[in-house]
């Protein structure tokens, strides 16, 4: 009996550990997304936080049926930034594609200095022309 009792509590604590962390979550969540929303001014936000604080789980609840759909927007527009953003850093460091005059320049001035030899830049100018 006693080896039951004691399963069903640590049962119950995992239970409410994760219960805990999910609500962490959430509540992490409906702070980011009251600073990334810019529609909302200074007063409103602060009203949020203080019900948050002293009313915690009815506030988030609240706020989660009234303003999830705007939540879901704000989450996905900054998702693209930071994609749109994350591409444009790649683009820059891999630098971008040089067109055929270019190539074949590079290579002339490479056969020029004798790194590459007359059939290697016959090569690499058909390969730029192509």
């Amino acid at each position: 009996m006693d080896f039951w009792n004691n399963f069903w509590n640590i049962i119950w604590i995992f239970f409410w550990s994760f219960a805990f962390v999910a609500y962490l979550f959430a509540l992490f969540a409906i702070i980011g997304d009251l600073f990334r929303d810019h529609k909302l001014n200074g007063w409103w936000k602060a009203l949020w936080i203080i019900f948050l604080v002293f009313v915690p789980f009815l506030t988030a609840l609240i706020y989660l049926i009234a303003r999830g759909s705007g939540m879901a927007e704000r989450s996905q527009r900054e998702a693209r930034q930071v994609q749109a953003a994350t591409d444009t850093y790649i683009q820059q460091v891999a630098g971008s594609p040089s067109s055929p005059a270019d190539e074949i320049a590079k290579a002339k001035a490479l056969l020029d200095s004798g790194t590459i030899t007359q059939a290697e830049f016959d090569h690499i100018k058909s390969r730029a022309l192509s």
